[in-house]
């Protein structure tokens, strides 16, 4: 049986945990900063759980992470 191949674009965006949530970043942060407040920012750094409704499909496309 042949490999799996793993779809890049889920692999760079993602991260699969050791327990096998899925991580995601957080978004409203890549511009438009100035209309949000500090306190916004600053909730918005670090990472994200994926709903476990998408996080079902995003584990069959990185079968090996």
């Amino acid at each position: 049986m042949p490999k799996q191949k793993t779809r890049k674009a889920v692999s760079k965006r993602f991260k699969i945990t050791k327990g096998g949530k899925v991580l995601r970043t957080t978004a409203s942060r890549r511009h438009m900063a100035t209309g949000k407040t500090r306190k916004r920012k600053r909730q918005l750094r670090g990472s994200a759980l994926a709903s476990p409704a998408d996080s079902l499909n995003m584990k069959k496309m990185v079968p090996y992470g």
